[in-house]
């Protein structure tokens, strides 16, 4: 393909590995950033359905018999893109309390998605999960990997002796990201900032009524 920089074919085979495994930098970290821009690309241009591997190919400027030697298939690809999404220095929101923590993270979550053109990877990313079990299995881990890193602010409020210790902290986050991911993506509905506060204050009074405690052990 003319104009393609095509990867020396000296370059060993390597298989994608697990979400959140770290990898080398240099040339074998440009050509992978370079892959997953292209991949991210054709998903919002053409949607799962519509991507290809010759579109990856022509638009990373990777040859491809190297995609398909180091990523397997489209699928390979997509989910590489996607953990590689998630290896960033992302950190929750620290307000000083449990209640502002939430509501700045329901309104992070809902702030993400109000520019179509930054939501578009993200929304792509979420749609191909219903079409591939890979892309599921990668989205599933890129949110827990999210949802992990906000636990720290269940562990401050219970220093804080806002909540007890025997909360669980994933269960809270997911109830303040749920109802904003309902509207965005299956009533598709106008996201009002009242919404983003409402959803943490509701998730904030369960966790207070106990609903969010975890079992206790049998004795």
């Amino acid at each position: 393909m003319t104009g393609q920089r095509v990867a020396p074919e000296t370059d060993p085979p390597a298989p994608p590995l697990a979400p959140g495994t770290r990898r080398p930098g240099g040339r074998t970290a440009r050509t992978r950033a370079a892959v997953r821009d292209a991949v991210l690309t054709g998903l919002v241009e053409h949607g799962y359905p519509g991507l290809t591997i010759d579109y990856v190919a022509e638009h990373s400027g990777v040859h491809k018999t190297t995609l398909y030697r180091r990523w397997g298939n489209l699928e390979g690809l997509l989910a590489d893109a996607l953990d590689l999404a998630g290896e960033d220095s992302w950190t929750p929101p620290d307000t000083g309390s449990l209640q502002g923590d939430l509501r700045a993270l329901a309104h992070m979550t809902a702030a993400s998605f109000e520019d179509p053109a930054a939501a578009a990877a993200p929304t792509a990313f979420i749609a191909a999960a219903f079409h591939s079990e890979r892309a599921a299995e990668a989205l599933n881990a890129f949110y827990a990997v999210r949802f992990a890193r906000c636990e720290v602010m269940v562990a401050r409020a219970v220093s804080r002796h806002e909540l007890d210790g025997h909360t669980d902290a994933g269960a809270i986050i997911r109830a303040v990201v749920s109802p904003l991911f309902f509207r965005l993506f299956i009533t598709r509905e106008p996201m009002e900032e009242i919404l983003a506060d409402r959803a943490a204050d509701a998730a904030l009074a369960a966790a207070r009524a106990g609903v969010f405690d975890t079992p206790a052990e049998p004795a």
